[in-house]
């Protein structure tokens, strides 16, 4: 089973307009649509799709529209009660396929929910066979949350991914030495800040041909304990080091509709595909196989394994990367 985990969940609405953004102007819209969503409730909605047995670990109060979605798909789910309903965050899609998002910073949780939350996890990680932690914390949760709950798994049998960005990556990664998730999926901004490089820097060296700066800047946090670092690179593909090697996934031309969730469903991917038994190189490929298909869906509309085309994605070797531990 994957358990996921969603701090700071949300209903995902996206609007799509017939012609491009024009800043204080008056647009009519041509769709409207409201998804359950979330980092972690959108990995658990690609796997429910894929058929994988998954539950999503929330915070939500009782009768929250959010809830009433996941039952609408059909997803599992557990909630940690709260006092505050989902936040609603804002898509506005061009036909461009250029992404505008408006978030709301989330419920706030208090001490003994925050407690609460971690409990759960603990409790449904005893029968996981990764545990998938992803997104922003939401307000009252302490940014080193990730770090703490990585600390307390470490007598799990389970593995552990987190994919989350700004104060909690960087919490993640300056408390390495109490336990290191098994994978961290960074974008290469994401990548980049937590390691002190210009913001842009990976993604670019990566479009001009040059992967070799995402590997030596996930080494980095391999060499730290790490397990591995699936680095997603927009239309340049996607980049994965671990203690053994590093490859390179290109993938397939397409027409961007939406790239919100498009990490989540590339973490999906890897995860579907190492429960399957892939080795790192077809992990990779699922991975950027499902972050393209979910790029061409609209709003936050997640891929069936019937829109994945594992094909249509190259994977190459990068280099050889020693073992250091």
């Amino acid at each position: 089973m994957i358990v996921t985990v969603t701090p700071n969940p949300s209903i995902d609405r996206t609007v799509t307009l017939p012609a491009q953004l024009t800043r204080g102007a008056v647009h009519r819209v041509t769709s409207v649509t409201n998804q359950a969503g979330g980092k972690g409730v959108n990995v658990a909605r690609a796997l429910t799709l894929a058929g994988v047995d998954t539950l999503a670990v929330l915070p939500a109060v009782a009768n929250d529209p959010l809830t009433t979605a996941l039952q609408a798909i059909a997803v599992p789910f557990q909630v940690v009660p709260t006092l505050e309903p989902a936040r609603i965050n804002l898509t506005i899609t061009e036909p461009d396929g250029t992404t505008t998002k408006v978030n709301e910073p989330g419920a706030t949780l208090d001490a003994a929910t925050v407690t609460a939350l971690t409990d759960a996890v603990l409790a449904a990680a005893d029968a996981a066979d990764w545990v998938v932690m992803s997104g922003s914390l939401p307000p009252g949760m302490p940014v080193s949350w990730y770090g703490d709950v990585v600390a307390q798994l470490a007598g799990h049998r389970c593995r552990i991914a987190v994919d989350t960005s700004d104060a909690p990556l960087a919490a993640l990664c300056a408390s390495l030495d109490r336990g290191a998730p098994d994978l961290i999926k960074p974008n290469g901004e994401e990548l980049a800040s937590v390691l002190g490089l210009p913001a842009e820097s990976l993604e670019a060296a990566v479009a001009q041909g040059d992967p070799e700066p995402v590997v030596a800047a996930a080494r980095q946090l391999i060499d730290r304990g790490i397990g591995a670092v699936l680095a997603t690179l927009g239309a340049a593909g996607a980049v994965l080091v671990d203690r053994n090697g590093a490859w390179l996934a290109t993938p397939p031309p397409i027409t961007p509709r939406s790239t919100v969730g498009a990490g989540d469903s590339s973490l999906a991917g890897y995860v579907r595909a190492e429960v399957g038994g892939a080795v790192p190189p077809q992990r990779l490929q699922m991975a950027v196989a499902y972050g393209s298909a979910a790029a061409a869906l609209p709003g936050t509309t997640l891929p069936t394994p019937a829109q994945v085309d594992l094909n249509a994605v190259q994977v190459a070797p990068i280099s050889p990367i020693p073992a250091t531990r």
